[in-house]
């Protein structure tokens, strides 16, 4: 069972956005990742972030997780490998920049920029939930090769006996594999061929996919879902992409079924401010491309974007969110009775109509007047 912070431990918690840490890496590339020590919001909703960067030829070696997870292509072009539990058949996936997918427990994946040297990074971030997994709030991955693969910890013994190898053979096996986590491919080794078909119920991009939301001047919403990636069930996350223009809001609103907001800013810049309990403003400050900050459940939150725009990548603890908007067209205050608003505020009949009648017409992004 996931132990909840109290309220008075969720105020009181540092809820800035912060910068992963590198945690290893070789030539091939490296990999980072956000720790509950460093961002405490991790460890309060079980939730645990990290960021894969291949280099040309660079290969992240086979592993599962004791999380599932949301991957989400920031940069480049590559290739997933992905057996998922009990399959028969691996697939060989070829990704790109905004593609998203959904990585089930028990799924085994590895990662290959195959990319001619000095081409572009492949960078990949994961989200997910580490409830179930060892450390809440940080991902343990179980390498399958290299240095630290569960393959070498197993004796020469064991290693002949599971794969019918005699003792020199398991020897050499288990001593050929120096590599931690990311190796890079020698030259003129060949890897497989992605297969197109094999993206089909896998992946949605996010750059291509039909838009939820699209506000002329305002921003953009593809919203991840059971509906268009039905292995999101599976994962129990939601998620999102979000752009929205050159000093453009997004309206205040909370995850109205008691789910976590966990928040990559993809690129841009702007400013946050998120409001929580007894009305007290819990976070007020700048985000960058980079940044990862976590929104507490029902807490209130609004963005507004630099001069450049801002655009973010969001997973929600729960496959189908809802949000309550607190401004905008489908705002609760459009819904709630005027009687009832003037003595809320204590103002006149003149004054809650004035309010009432301002942004009539407008969603959850505001352009700049």
């Amino acid at each position: 069972m996931v132990q909840r912070s109290s309220n008075a431990e969720v105020m009181s918690m540092d809820l800035s956005p912060k910068k992963p840490a590198k945690a290893y890496g070789s030539d091939g590339g490296s990999y980072y990742d956000w720790s509950p020590s460093d961002l405490a919001m991790l460890g309060a909703a079980s939730i645990g972030a990290a960021k894969l960067h291949l280099n040309a030829g660079g290969l992240s070696l086979p592993s599962y997780s004791d999380s599932a997870k949301v991957a989400y292509v920031l940069q480049g072009a590559g290739i997933c490998g992905l057996v998922l539990p009990e399959a028969a058949k691996e697939k060989v996936i070829p990704v790109k920049t905004g593609d998203t997918l959904a990585l089930p427990f028990g799924a085994a994946t590895w990662w290959h920029n195959a990319a001619e040297a000095g081409d572009t990074e492949l960078v990949v971030l994961f989200l997910g939930d580490t409830s179930k997994g060892h450390t809440p709030g940080r991902f343990t991955n179980f390498q399958l090769t290299g240095a630290t693969g569960i393959f070498t910890g197993f004796s020469t013994e064991f290693v002949g006996r599971a794969w019918d190898l005699d003792q020199d053979s398991a020897a050499s096996l288990v001593s050929t594999q120096p590599g931690t986590g990311i190796i890079k491919i020698a030259a003129g080794h060949r890897m497989p061929e992605p297969r197109a078909e094999d993206r089909e119920g896998m992946v949605l991009n996010c750059l291509e996919a039909p838009l939820d939301v699209d506000i002329k001047g305002g921003g953009r919403v593809v919203v991840l879902n059971t509906a268009n990636l039905p292995l999101v069930k599976e994962v129990g996350l939601g998620a999102d992409l979000v752009r929205i223009d050159g000093h453009s809001m997004c309206s205040p609103g909370f995850s109205c079924d008691s789910a976590y907001q966990v928040t990559y800013i993809v690129r841009g810049s702007g400013r946050v401010q998120v409001v929580g309990i007894d009305g007290t403003r819990v976070l007020e400050t700048r985000v960058e491309a980079g940044c990862l900050f976590i929104v507490p459940r029902f807490f209130v939150v609004s963005k507004i974007a630099d001069e450049a725009g801002l655009e973010w990548f969001s997973i929600i603890t729960t496959p189908n969110p809802i949000f309550s908007h607190l401004a905008g067209r489908t705002s609760v205050w459009k819904a709630i009775s005027p009687e009832v608003l003037e003595a809320s505020f204590n103002t006149t009949p003149e004054m809650e109509k004035m309010f009432r009648s301002k942004r009539l017409d407008s969603e959850i992004f505001f352009a700049p007047s």
